[in-house]
């Protein structure tokens, strides 16, 4: 088998616009007619730069592989150009060929991927997902208590057992910062407001973008103790994971921290320094399917858990479900509210959500199949990014 073509979308994410600007999907096809999709997260460039950037990489390494031969396409890849070195773009390109190919080969087999990694360990997935405002909403969800504690209890009864607020937005391309005592009140008081409205029935996931300096993380993270939230996320940039260290080390509450990381050498550091105890691969961006099993192995061996990162389209949430199913560590998988919406039509079959949980496809592949009119359909135009910072300090 011989992979002969690739072909890219950029699909606008229509209003709401949960999930980011746009997706960005690839198909891979092979000479015995079996194809395979991968999707690339968040690579800091235009989406239209990104799909030549896949095409170039394709041209001169994956069309003509064998898609089977993952560690030896994997480590042509990431050597490219005297490489060799984790890098957002060429890992992000390189995450949505390797999910690609791992599609191809669980069709042929069929089989789906996690029965290739190890096999099935759980029936179902516990799943979360930030609040989110709704048209009807008086106030904003993302700054009022009052309606962030309501909408948690909404999503309690749908059947949450875990819900995602970051009360200290916005973020800056001139963080960290340390927060005024004005801000740590407002998210003591957030945090407070949820769990009054959702008592013991629901944990609180506290997920911050890194805005803080390693003296306002432990100042924040002292006041929320009392609430026992089940993560602190990345409260400091992951570029210095001394200093995350040395936040994980001030607090009882288990910092989460992976979304902005790429391969098992960058999360391998996380682990050693004891920076983090719940890794956050986002599996378009950390080197594929294959790269996240392996740090999910290492993370075994140091108590620690994953919960794979989704803010973008429903390829790399189907990603995330092979590598949980087959992980025995594996602690809670995040989505766009119960995974409906455009995130289930731009599939043939929509990923099943019940009462909290996901319930893993038994399909060959990744479980999934892209809807290629609906991605045609919904073309991006526009000239924003996936997701941006402010261009000015706080």
């Amino acid at each position: 088998m011989r992979i002969t073509d690739v072909k890219t979308w950029v699909v606008a994410n229509p209003a709401p616009g949960f999930g980011g600007e746009y997706w960005i999907f690839l198909k891979l096809v092979t000479d015995c007619g079996v194809e395979g999709v991968g999707e690339v997260y968040s690579v800091p460039f235009h989406p239209h730069v990104v799909t030549r950037m896949i095409e170039d990489v394709c041209e001169r390494y994956v069309v003509d592989a064998d898609p089977f031969k993952i560690e030896r396409l994997w480590r042509i890849v990431y050597s490219s150009g005297y490489t060799q070195h984790p890098d957002l773009s060429l890992m992000g390109v390189l995450s949505g060929i390797e999910m690609a190919c791992w599609d191809i080969i669980g069709k042929e087999l069929n089989r789906p991927i996690y029965d290739l990694l190890g096999g099935q360990v759980r029936e179902r997935l516990r799943s979360y997902t930030y609040l989110y405002p709704e048209e009807a909403d008086e106030g904003d969800v993302y700054h009022d208590p009052e309606v962030a504690a309501r909408r948690a209890a909404e999503y309690v009864e749908l059947g949450f057992s875990a819900v995602k607020i970051d009360p200290v937005l916005p973020k800056s391309a001139f963080d960290p910062r340390q927060l005024s005592l004005q801000q740590l009140e407002n998210a003591e008081t957030y945090v407070e407001s949820i769990r009054e409205a959702v008592g013991g029935e629901c944990d609180i996931l506290f997920g911050t973008h890194g805005q803080m300096t390693t003296s306002s993380a432990i100042r924040l993270a002292r006041r929320l103790e009392r609430f026992d939230p089940l993560w602190f996320e990345e409260p400091v940039p992951p570029e210095n994971v001394r200093e995350m260290a040395r936040v994980a080390r001030a607090t009882t509450i288990p910092v989460a921290t992976g979304e902005r990381l790429t391969t098992k050498y960058e999360f391998a550091r996380v682990l050693e320094e004891g920076a983090a105890s719940i890794l956050q691969m986002a599996l378009g961006r950390v080197g594929g399917i294959l790269e996240a099993k392996k740090i999910a192995g290492m993370a075994e061996a140091h108590y620690a858990q994953i919960a794979p990162h989704l803010y973008c389209g429903p390829i790399e949430g189907a990603a995330n479900i092979q590598l949980d199913v087959c992980s025995p560590n594996f602690l809670i998988q995040e989505g766009i509210m119960t995974w409906g919406g455009f995130h289930a039509e731009i599939l043939k079959e929509p990923i099943r959500w019940e009462e909290g949980y996901i319930i893993p496809s038994t399909e060959p592949g990744l479980g999934v199949e892209l809807d290629e009119e609906v991605a045609a359909a919904h073309p991006y135009r526009g000239d924003a990014l996936h997701l941006t910072m402010l261009d000015t300090p706080l």
